[in-house]
């Protein structure tokens, strides 16, 4: 079986760029351009099959249907992320529409759909670079994936208007199916954590999602998105997105390895993605200067925007369906982008630090609420994370010690914990321009109780770098990270675990040595 053979290849190639540090998907591509390379001297036939090109649909699908899983509203309703993306997309259309017209002798259709392709970013490597880096809840990592998700939106747009399908009386049906998200909730709550919650995933996705907007004349690519953002606002969805990311990620395997396949890059497919590579700082440069216009600071606009100068792998789904012809030579102007993308990005607070002083100089007067400085004013114990471990120290604490604040990098958990009434203000302790501007005369105690071992290391040693000398204790549940901790700056480290049976035990023994309600003994 062909598909077996040409998988099994994909795999060789993506593990080998991977240990590079490049996404495997660049491995993907250069297993289809080689097979295809590979098909005249063996004297074989190498050709997308019926079963690749379902692979590849699929693979599709789940795409979308995951970024539809982190589609909350409040991730991309902000000036910076609607205008920063919107306004980019149109400036980068006006000028390079026209470019591609006059350079290459194209029509303006095609012209338009080449620039309008150019124009995303890649969420792949974005996301990937800004895990890795454990930036995606800081400031500039959420300005970052709200802007790649507007484009994914943009992008469907497109493919639903290049497709030219024309829905049946059916479609109506489309506008009830939030009645339905209440059972979709149930659903998601019964399904468990193991394979069920795969299942439910791939029939929303691929039958209900997929072929149930085929079914009345609507793109399956919209089904999916739609389905997955039904769900986006409910507290497993990511959990959902998380056991759906392999399968996904296996599927996508047929994509890219189809687009290879389609054929070895001409010399002028070659040209085509050596100007395309030549023109990608002016796309940085552009989202860089968007983002100060508004009011992000220097640093927060140079982290974003070095993390969407790519080109994307949406850019080659709406060629698959609009420019057929142009696969190849975005596909190859795709993988040379995450060639240069990936190893920069590694690098971008190191040249932040180098080239500051030149970039600062632009930075406006008034800066965005999230980049203000944070100053704790009289607060004698300050709480970092409020889940469920910080919010119980908070308000045993309340009590004894009104001067307490809590801070947590969750937008919507800090606005939860506000309602109640607690004192408690975003701020992402990952983020180093968080420690930069903090300010913290009175505090005399820390508690760690973020949710990650990277989080509270990093706090530990910011606040005895900034010459913080009171009291730093965490809590962990293994004694290997207790010592990291420990090591980092924290003057104690619990073992969680520990401490519950510590606790329980003592109910027991209070209970024992308080006399009975009734005055039993």
């Amino acid at each position: 079986m062909p598909e077996a053979i040409w998988i099994s290849f994909a795999f060789g190639l993506g593990l080998l760029v991977k240990t590079v540090g490049l996404p495997p998907l660049v491995g993907y591509l250069a297993a289809g351009f080689l097979l295809s390379g590979l098909a005249a001297p063996l004297n074989i036939t190498v050709e997308a099959t019926n079963a690749l090109e379902h692979i590849a649909h699929l693979g599709v699908l789940l795409l979308l249907f995951t970024v539809g899983l982190k589609l909350k509203l409040r991730s991309i309703i902000s000036p910076e992320v609607i205008g920063g993306s919107l306004f980019h997309f149109a400036i980068t259309c006006v000028v390079f529409a026209p470019g591609l017209y006059w350079l290459m002798d194209l029509t303006w259709q095609t012209a338009l759909l080449l620039a309008i392709a150019l124009s995303f970013s890649s969420t792949v490597l974005a996301a990937k670079v800004l895990e890795s880096k454990r930036e995606l809840r800081a400031f500039h990592g959420r300005v970052a994936i709200g802007i790649l998700i507007m484009q994914d939106l943009i992008a469907l747009v497109v493919m639903s208007l290049a497709a030219g399908q024309t829905p049946s009386q059916w479609a109506l049906v489309v506008f009830g199916l939030p009645l339905l998200r209440p059972l979709l909730f149930r659903l998601l709550d019964a399904s468990g954590h193991d394979e069920l919650l795969v299942l439910l995933g791939l029939l929303l996705a691929l039958a209900l999602g997929g072929l149930g907007f085929e079914a009345v004349g609507l793109s399956p690519e919209l089904g999916a998105l739609v389905f997955g953002a039904m769900l986006a606002n409910h507290p497993r969805s990511q959990e959902l997105a998380k056991s759906l990311w392999s399968v996904k990620e296996v599927f996508l395997v047929g994509f890219f390895l189809q687009i290879g396949i389609g054929g070895l890059p001409d010399g002028s497919a070659v040209l085509f993605a050596l100007i395309a590579l030549l023109v990608l700082p002016l796309k940085g440069m552009l989202f860089f200067f968007l983002l100060l216009a508004f009011r992000l600071r220097a640093r927060s606009s140079f982290l974003s925007a070095l993390s969407l100068t790519n080109y994307s792998e949406f850019g080659l789904i709406v060629a698959s369906v609009a420019l057929p012809e142009w696969l190849v030579p975005l596909a190859l102007t795709v993988a040379i982008s995450f060639l240069v993308s990936a190893p920069v990005n590694r690098f971008a607070h190191t040249l932040y630090e180098r080239f500051n002083f030149r970039l600062t100089p632009y930075e406006g007067k008034r800066h965005h609420p999230d980049e203000q400085p944070i100053s704790l004013g009289s607060t004698k114990v300050l709480i970092m994370g409020m889940g469920r471990t910080g919010t119980a120290a908070y308000d045993y604490l309340s009590d004894s010690e009104p001067r307490a604040m809590g801070l947590d990098s969750d937008p919507a958990k800090v606005s939860k914990h506000q309602k109640d009434g607690r004192n408690v203000v975003f701020a992402d302790a990952e983020d180093i321009s968080f420690w930069q501007s903090l300010h913290m005369p009175a505090v005399e105690a820390v508690i760690l109780a973020m949710g990650d071992i990277e989080g509270k290391l990093i706090a530990a040693r910011n606040l005895r770098k900034k010459g913080f000398t009171g009291y730093i204790v965490a809590h962990t549940l293994y004694e290997d990270e207790a010592q990291q901790i420990r090591a980092a700056g924290a003057d104690q480290a619990y073992l969680t675990m520990s401490e519950t049976g510590v606790a329980l035990a003592s109910q027991l023994t209070k209970r024992q040595t308080e006399p009975a309600p009734d005055g039993r003994d």
